[in-house]
């Protein structure tokens, strides 16, 4: 393996939190749980549109928004409160059961760690808090803070600036290939986490670690 990385930048949502919970919810609004990740997705879609358009849209606003586009494309109106169940269950997600022992792991070993989030600054600190993870990290980073969403450059530039290392001493740990591709495209490193339903991208450059979760990804760093 190459140079121990200088810092370990973590996505949280997927990657650290698990969304299956907003399940309950989806199933109580639409009858259908399975419509979280095309929910998820055209979130994306928005956010993604509004960086490549010039037109910042923030994560929450897009949540919102793409809630609104699925009640529309399934005919279930949805109303301010069914907006809020889900959009403010994204507050309260609990982490995947490995997380906290892997990152505990890998802070006593000596690495170097922050969360990396496309989420408002507010919302990602109450998630982490929620979740009891906040004091795993060094500093908690939001995309948001320079307006533009990752994939884009700036968010991984805002780690190393941060943290005071070279954007090449950065490496992004993410459930999602759009961010490692984003992350690897600044010239950062990455390690992809396979979640079930995460497949990397075939086009472009590769992450260096690919691992099944983050007790894993702790193992492959200690060796």
């Amino acid at each position: 393996m190459a140079q121990r990385p200088g810092v370990l930048a973590f996505d949280v949502n997927e990657t650290l939190l698990d969304l299956s919970a907003l399940d309950e919810p989806f199933a109580e609004i639409f009858g259908d749980a399975s419509l979280r990740p095309a929910w998820f997705a055209q979130m994306l879609q928005l956010s993604f549109v509004g960086g490549l358009t010039g037109r910042y849209v923030d994560f929450t606003t897009a949540q919102q928004a793409a809630l609104r586009m699925i009640g529309a494309r399934t005919g279930v109106e949805v109303d301010d409160d069914g907006v809020d169940a889900i959009v403010g269950a994204m507050r309260r997600l609990p982490p995947h059961p490995e997380v906290a022992g892997a990152l505990t792991q890998l802070r006593d070993a000596g690495h170097r760690q922050v969360a990396l989030t496309n989420s408002p600054l507010a919302v990602a600190r109450a998630q982490l808090e929620n979740a009891e993870l906040d004091g795993l990290f060094e500093q908690m980073l939001s995309a948001d803070e320079v307006r533009e969403l990752k994939p884009a450059p700036r968010p991984y530039q805002l780690v190393a600036e941060r943290t005071g290392v070279t954007i090449g001493e950065v490496m992004l740990v993410a459930a999602h290939a759009w961010d490692v591709a984003g992350a690897l495209a600044a010239g950062a490193r990455a390690a992809f986490i396979a979640r079930p339903g995460m497949v990397l991208s075939p086009i472009g450059d590769q992450p260096e670690i690919v691992a099944g979760d983050l007790a894993e990804l702790a193992d492959r760093l200690a060796r």
